[in-house]
Order: C-alpha cells, then sequence, then structure tokens
C-alpha cells in the first residue's frame, strides 16, 4: 500500500506469524500486530487498531456476528517536513452477513472511530516540562 504499512488481525483473520500478539477485548485469543517500531508505524497503527476495535464494537450493537477482522493501514511523510501525506486503510471481515449488511457496518464504523476522526481533524501536540 505504501511506505508505513501496518497489518492488525482478530479473530480467523488473526496472523499467528511473526507479529506481535497483545490481548483484546472482543476476542479470547488477542489482536496480532505486524508492524515496525517508528513513529511512522505507529500512528498508522492507532488508527488500525482503532478501526478493528471499532468494527467489533458496532457490529454487536447491529446484532452481527464477526469471525474475524484485518486491517491494514498505510500512508507516506513528506521527506523535508515529516508531515503525514495521508493515511489509508483496507479492511476484511470475516462473517456470515450479507455482503450489504457489511458494507453498511464499514461506513458506520468509518464515520465513528475515534483515531481517524482525531487525525482528520488535526491538533496539536506539544511537549510540556
Amino acid at each position: 500500500m505504501g511506505d508505513f504499512d501496518v497489518v492488525v488481525g482478530a479473530g480467523s483473520l488473526r496472523d499467528g506469524g511473526g507479529g506481535v500478539s497483545f490481548p483484546h477485548r472482543w476476542t479470547a485469543e488477542g489482536v496480532s500486530v505486524d508492524a515496525a517500531f517508528t513513529g511512522a508505524h505507529l500512528l498508522h497503527l492507532a488508527a488500525a487498531g482503532c478501526v478493528l476495535n471499532d468494527v467489533y464494537r458496532e457490529a454487536e450493537r447491529l446484532g452481527m456476528s464477526i469471525r474475524g477482522v484485518r486491517v491494514t493501514a498505510s500512508g507516506g511523510f513528506d521527506p523535508d517536513s515529516w508531515q503525514s501525506t495521508g493515511i489509508s486503510y483496507a479492511v476484511d471481515i470475516d462473517s456470515a452477513a450479507a455482503p450489504d449488511a457489511v458494507d453498511i457496518l464499514l461506513d458506520v464504523v468509518d464515520s465513528v472511530a475515534e483515531i481517524p476522526k482525531a487525525i482528520r481533524a488535526g491538533g496539536t501536540v506539544e511537549r510540556v516540562s
């Protein structure tokens, strides 16, 4: 996708390979995370992790059964300023739900996911002493 890819997965779409695993509120086996440990990757990981969590949360709210979720997030940075050139993400969902229902779920998640909303809105970051 881009220069700073991250992949998070849970349930049937969890990667059991070389990534790191974290406990997860929505799945017993946890979440797999495949990402390098750089600031750029961590920014993208925050967006991907939020989307993954919100898929589970919103699916439960909508009464939709989810077997697994995988989110890949990526983006680049301007080499002079290190300003983000934007973040793109793709979501794979393993569910018996109809494709139209999954599309509705993804639209809802895109509108409510807190970290992507915060990144889209921008904000200040400052060091305090």
